[in-house]
């Protein structure tokens, strides 16, 4: 009863900062006054709403007998743990723009819906099924859910790195363009004059240009190597998800939905990998894989939940609410 208590009051809590957390960042995002002390708590709030969720996994833990990841409302509290565990790691290296805005979202977002009561039907402890008590559940799960997090971040940053370079090319193209046209269609000391003042302009934004450059070498460093992590995460979920699945079923792999599904992510990312390595590296084609890969994944660990198919529709909204 003690435990149960515990559990709703820091899932309130969670989900008032939360919503505090987030008034913060709109408030942030219209004004620009007062605009880095609003930052910085909305950074300590989501500190502090991490805390609580360690509390709710530990409180879990300690009266159900296991780690909680054995159906979707815990998992989606686990996953929500590693993206606030993978923004503090960010924060306090002191990367104070857009990585943080990115992990931060991601966090809020997580935390938000698995705190909010939308998944009150799950939300209630019971007893293992016989699938899941085993000794894999801890390693096969966390791995798969770190890996989740890990690739969600990673590919985040990859589709924002493709949206600045996208709108920085137009802008270079557009600025091209202009000057052709006025080559054509205008008198040679009209244009020279335009082509000073376009000059001049260019000059002014060198500083805003430099700093899209850095922000864009930023992104590709950090989007990179947590997708890197997150890879290598997932390949250890897989293999010990197949070493359990031939323990439970006597077979290492069943073509299941959601064994397909974190196949086909597998081979996404080892794409990327591959292309960002070896092909093109710091390049735009190995971001627009992981832009990809971020759909792939959000069917792969929520789209095959939705439709409760295959062996491991145990976690499904369907069977849980029965």
């Amino acid at each position: 009863m003690i435990f149960s208590t515990l559990e709703h009051i820091l899932t309130h809590i969670s989900l008032s900062i939360v919503l505090t957390v987030i008034t913060i960042r709109l408030i942030t995002l219209f004004c620009e006054d007062g605009i880095v002390q609003l930052y910085d708590s909305s950074e300590k709030g989501l500190i502090v709403c991490f805390s609580c969720i360690t509390g709710l996994l530990v409180t879990r833990w300690i009266y159900l007998g296991h780690f909680p990841l054995s159906d979707l409302y815990e998992s989606l509290i686990f996953l929500s743990w590693c993206f606030s565990l993978i923004h503090i790691v960010l924060y306090f290296k002191k990367n104070k723009n857009l990585l943080n805005t990115i992990t931060g979202s991601s966090a809020i977002f997580t935390q938000g819906f698995a705190t909010s009561g939308l998944l009150t039907q799950i939300h209630q402890s019971s007893i293992l099924v016989p699938a899941l008590q085993s000794e894999w559940l801890l390693m096969h799960v966390t791995m798969m859910i770190l890996g989740y997090a890990s690739l969600l971040c990673g590919s985040l940053l990859s589709v924002a790195l493709v949206v600045i370079t996208f709108r920085k090319k137009r802008k270079i193209l557009g600025k091209s363009t202009l000057l052709i046209k006025e080559s054509f269609f205008v008198g040679e000391i009209e244009y020279m004059n335009k082509k000073s003042n376009l000059l001049q302009t260019t000059s002014f934004f060198s500083g805003k240009n430099y700093y899209k450059s850095q922000l864009i070498q930023q992104l590709d460093y950090w989007s990179y190597r947590i997708i890197s992590l997150g890879f290598l995460f997932l390949t250890i979920g897989i293999l010990s998800g197949a070493v359990w699945a031939n323990e439970a079923w006597g077979s290492y792999w069943n073509w299941d939905p959601k064994e397909t599904w974190a196949f086909i992510t597998w081979l996404v990312f080892a794409i990327y990998l591959h292309t960002r390595t070896n092909i093109n590296p710091q390049g735009e084609n190995s971001a627009i894989v992981a832009s990809i890969g971020f759909l792939i994944i959000w069917i792969c660990y929520f789209g095959v939940n939705l439709l409760g198919l295959g062996l491991h529709s145990y976690g499904s909204f369907t069977l849980t609410s029965n």
